[in-house]
């Protein structure tokens, strides 16, 4: 008897991890572990039929059908513990099969409490839900995410009906065609989305907005030092399609008081969108999932994101996605291998890149270059956080890419053209030089306008590098 009595005493004392609460159909759960994987499992798929409504414009019978697939296997070991609890064979779970007779399997499992003690199955479960929820730096970095992504898009929503109401903008005829007054409307509603969201996930995690990669030393000299970057790098692209033929130059379209007039409400919108995109990508999500990512979770995500362009998404736009996923594979895994210290940093790069590259592909006019250089440039927006200690420096240089693209030199940005740009030009010659609809973004020579602003930051960074890639950026 004694041998029996001291396994048991240990066996007590196990206490359940989340891997064991996912991946084994050993043991017994209560009705909290229960419910919780619940709320897990329709809070990713609600945020992963968004995405795919996003990319695909409408919901599909197809993509529920293989989440479902994909969270059998832990939707299965969930119920099979459960039931064990209730004293039940995880067979009990084919009751949930008969239609009527299923709420009989709800009301058992979900409501009524389990066995007392120890019974066939094993002891009482001791897994700690807080666990669930918080790490070792706080609320975990995926219900973070979660919760930004969907207030996000609930505050649009709410914000975007109230701007209906009250602006009433006008429908363009042209949907290519951008004016300064739908430019505003739409940068503003998303960049309040956004910080509403922000705002309640710093509450949440009891920070300050600001300690989302927009504090460091020098973040002013950064925010210039970017500007000055977007808008030369810019030019150089720009410049290198006109020498090569194509791209030509037109007249001016513009003159007297309406070139600073124009130049000015273009920057406010441009300066809106880097802070919204910089904000969402390089501030909230690459500061909430460097601290709890690591190689599995992050190729995961990215190949579930993948899967969901393969089924979803027609077009070779999608290849730029998978180009950037496939250049970020090996050295992550690297990374994970040789245990690189605080590598949670360069994974989240790869996963906040990979969906930069992924949330324009809705655009009208974008290639599949055009994907990749928007995921490869938000990369070398996440080195500028890891080398200034700010996200300025990224936002700078967003806001005067965009700026010299659309109104300085009046080409297309991601198929999108501004009214009241300054300077004319018309695209010539072969799609892959020229970009053709989608602009300079959308011509090889921009990965060459993109590896300078790579090179400029470790030249002008370079000294300081050392000592920025041993530190950490967020807390």
């Amino acid at each position: 008897m004694e041998p029996e009595i001291q396994f048991h005493a240990i066996h007590e004392k196990t206490k359940m991890t989340n891997l064991d609460l996912l991946f084994s159909f050993k043991g017994r759960i209560g009705r909290a572990p229960f419910w919780v994987y619940y709320l897990f499992w329709n809070l990713v798929f609600i945020c992963l039929a968004l995405l795919a409504f996003s990319m695909s414009g409408k919901f599909l019978l197809t993509f529920a059908a293989i989440y479902m697939l994909v969270t059998l296997y832990p939707t299965l070991a969930v119920n099979i513990k459960r039931c064990h609890d209730r004293g039940r064979s995880g067979w009990f779970m084919l009751v949930s099969l008969v239609p009527i007779v299923s709420f009989w399997y709800l009301a058992e499992v979900g409501f009524l409490p389990g066995e007392s003690g120890e019974n066939e199955y094993g002891a009482e479960s001791s897994l700690d839900l807080s666990e669930v929820f918080v790490g070792p730096q706080g609320l975990r970095a995926g219900w973070s995410a979660a919760i930004l992504f969907l207030l996000t898009l609930l505050f649009m929503a709410v914000l975007g009906t109230l701007a209906t109401a009250i602006a009433k903008p006008a429908h363009d005829a042209n949907p290519n065609l951008l004016t300064p007054k739908t430019g505003l409307i739409v940068e503003l509603i998303q960049f309040f989305a956004l910080l509403g969201a922000g705002t309640v996930v710093a509450y949440i995690e009891r920070r300050r907005i600001l300690d989302y990669n927009l504090t460091g030393p020098r973040c002013f000299v950064h925010f210039l030092s970017g500007l000055a970057a977007g808008f030369v790098a810019l030019s150089v692209l720009v410049g290198a399609m006109n020498w090569g033929g194509w791209l030509h130059f037109g007249p001016v379209t513009l003159t007297g008081a309406q070139i600073f007039g124009f130049a000015a409400i273009w920057g406010v919108i441009f300066l809106l969108t880097g802070l919204f995109e910089e904000g969402g990508f390089r501030c909230y999500l690459q500061c909430i999932l460097t601290r709890g990512i690591n190689f599995w979770w992050a190729a995961g995500a990215i190949g579930l994101v993948c899967l969901l362009l393969a089924l979803l998404v027609k077009g070779n736009c999608v290849w730029g996605v998978y180009a950037i996923a496939l250049l970020g594979l090996f050295p992550c895994l690297m990374l994970h291998i040789r245990n690189t210290p605080r590598s949670g940093f360069w994974q989240a790069a790869w996963v906040t890149s990979t969906f930069f590259g992924l949330i324009h592909i809705t655009n009208n006019g974008e290639n599949w270059i055009g994907i990749f250089a928007a995921a490869l440039i938000g990369f070398v927006f996440c080195v500028s956080v890891r080398l200034t200690g700010t996200a300025w420096w990224a936002i700078g240089c967003h806001a005067s890419w965009n700026w010299a693209e659309s109104y300085f030199y009046g080409t297309p940005d991601s198929g999108m053209v501004v009214t009241g740009h300054y300077m004319s030009s018309t695209p010539s010659g072969n799609v892959l030089w020229s970009g053709g609809t989608d602009g300079p973004e959308g011509s090889l020579l921009v990965l060459g306008a993109i590896l300078l602003l790579l090179t400029a930051l470790l030249v002008i960074y370079g000294r300081k590098s050392a000592a920025a890639l041993a530190a950490p950026v967020a807390d």
